[in-house]
């Protein structure tokens, strides 16, 4: 909501902050000064250095943004090299930010430069020999300039580190640092962060001088424009999740979400399955080139996709009002992880939903998760058919009743009327909601997926061997035993705390097998018995000899016995 007198930026004006970007604040709606604004604001245009620790989606851009343009607005006469650089993770960051302090420093006319890969380097070097006075920059591409000798930071006044650890996690480390020791003694530097491990304090303590430290508390940060999300999870065995993925897609019909996967291989295979039940998904990962990234990127902020599945560093610095949901595949590796992901949605006062699928062995990552956010991850039972269906036909009377009320339904008399003079107008009604509910499709899945619960695999010692042994009968009534498959021995079992999800997760993780494709699976106290398709017995022997299973090598070959 746009406001008019610069009603509502009083708190802008209470930081000092000059007119012209108060102006500005107010033409594009912003009414108060998130926590972090607030915090930072005022030591950074006092001078002072600082270290800012907030969540993505708090406002911190222009925590930074504003004191950088307020400084640039007070040195009056024009400089041939930057006054300010502000180092970012990725080329869209870079892109947010330089259009962000493009918007709050319209009235000043303000020269800011994105600089990153992938675009061509002639129009980069034509701006900077014009001159600019921010340079917005990832990490990479500032150090190439620096090599050239076309960006030259010896008279440079502010540098700003944004979202800090996240360039480090991308190995960042060495060019941060050639590119500050290349800045003048007497620079300002701020430091945002969301989190900060050691060798963030390393970086701080060599690089800033006594500096301010800004860290928002939970409460802080949970103000309108803070992260505003619904934290779910669902319990699936491994050889499942596709599945169930697309079974909770279903029922959530997320405006568009972001499914985050571990590697490149497993982006890839999930955007096929994924197209193949009729979502409109495009993956994001490394191994492809910018133009393939602007691409989907384009496409996403267009309406043109429902689901984005990247990996975490191909979706650092993602930020897209229209994300709905974030969907965590597998459960994030460290609870830092789990918080930038999370991030991407619920914010600016909007509601998001994060959905994460556990594995059973995942279990205790997740309560290591809610341990360390201090928040609580709802654990649901997976939608059945019969949610579905009941889904679809809520969906179906939501769009009957915004036809109803649109009206313009004249058209359309020429249908109706001569078939009420045959049958009564209600089974008319309902025979054009059948035909309404069955032009959404029908549901993919023919069969129930398998209840898993996980006050059933809380433990793997103390009276675990009953909750296994039961876990082992419910896999088999599952799958059950087919034509043309043999059983496989693998030497390890009960005692070693290993259940049905850890072999079909083992199996279906190095092999091309799904978890459909595997049989009846039997656990004993020193070995198991899994049955897989006699094609492809060989390849999963020799895969499953390479790998630890719970955490140990496993004698693996075909049976040579009957068991039973």
């Amino acid at each position: 909501m746009t406001m008019g007198n610069g009603e509502g930026t009083s708190g802008f004006a209470d930081l000092a902050l000059a007119p012209e970007l108060c102006q500005a604040l107010s033409g594009l709606g912003y009414e108060e000064p998130t926590p972090i604004q607030r915090a930072a604001i005022p030591p950074l245009l006092a001078g002072r250095d600082l270290v800012g620790q907030a969540a993505t989606g708090t406002g911190k851009t222009a925590a930074f943004a504003l004191p950088v343009l307020q400084r640039l607005l007070g040195e009056g006469e024009r400089r041939a090299e930057p006054f300010a650089l502000v180092l970012v993770p990725t080329r869209e960051l870079a892109i947010q930010v330089s259009e962000a302090m493009h918007s709050y420093g319209r009235d000043m006319g303000a020269r800011v430069l994105p600089v990153y890969g992938g675009q061509p380097i002639g129009r980069q070097l034509g701006a900077l020999k014009r001159g600019t006075d921010i340079v917005v920059a990832t990490p990479g591409r500032a150090l190439d300039h620096l090599n050239r000798g076309t960006l030259n930071l010896s008279d440079l006044e502010i540098v700003v580190l944004d979202e800090a650890d996240e360039m480090l996690d991308m190995g960042f480390a060495e060019d941060i640092e050639t590119i500050l020791a290349n800045t003048g003694d007497s620079r300002q530097t701020a430091l945002f962060s969301a989190t900060m491990p050691p060798r963030i304090d390393g970086m701080v303590r060599r690089y800033l001088r006594d500096p301010v430290r800004v860290q928002l508390n939970r409460q802080a940060s949970q103000s309108d424009d803070a992260l505003q999300v619904r934290q779910t999870a669902y319990v699936v065995p491994r050889g499942h999740k596709p599945a169930a993925l697309a079974r909770v897609l279903d029922l959530e019909a997320p405006t568009a979400a972001v499914v985050f996967c571990r590697t490149r291989d497993e982006v890839d295979r999930l955007t096929e399955t994924l197209n193949g039940r009729g979502h409109r998904a495009e993956a994001l990962h490394g191994g492809m080139d910018q133009q393939q990234r602007d691409r989907v990127m384009g496409r996403l902020r267009a309406g043109g996709l429902d689901l984005l599945v990247a990996t975490d560093v191909a979706a650092r610095g993602l930020d897209v009002e229209q994300l709905s949901h974030v969907v965590n595949y597998d459960v994030p590796s460290a609870p830092e992880l789990y918080v930038h992901r999370i991030g991407r949605v619920g914010r600016a006062g909007r509601e998001g939903t994060a959905i994460t699928l556990v594995e059973p062995r995942e279990q205790r990552m997740l309560k290591t998760i809610e341990r360390a956010t201090r928040q609580s991850i709802a654990v649901e039972k997976l939608p059945t058919l019969a949610d579905l269906r009941s889904r679809r036909l809520e969906l179906t009377r939501a769009a009957l009743r915004e036809i109803l009320i649109e009206g313009n339904l004249d058209d359309f008399r020429a249908v109706v009327e001569p078939l009420g003079e045959e049958f009564h107008l209600y089974e008319v009604a309902l025979a054009a909601v059948k035909l309404a509910h069955e032009a959404g499709g029908t549901p993919r899945e023919e069969e129930e997926l398998p209840e898993v619960e996980l006050a059933s695999i809380a433990d793997s010692g103390g009276g675990g061997g009953s909750r296994r042994k039961a876990a082992g009968r419910d896999e088999r009534r599952v799958r059950g035993a087919t034509a043309g498959t043999t059983r496989l021995f693998v030497g390890t079992g009960r005692s070693a705390g290993v259940r049905p999800a850890d072999l079909v997760g083992a199996i279906t993780g190095e092999s091309h097998l799904s978890g459909r494709d595997i049989g009846a699976i039997e656990i004993a106290d020193r070995f198991s018995l899994v049955e897989v398709p006699e094609s492809a017995a060989d390849d999963v022997v020799a895969r499953l000899r390479r790998v630890s299973i719970k955490g140990r090598k496993a004698t693996v070959r075909r049976e040579r016995y009957s068991a039973r």
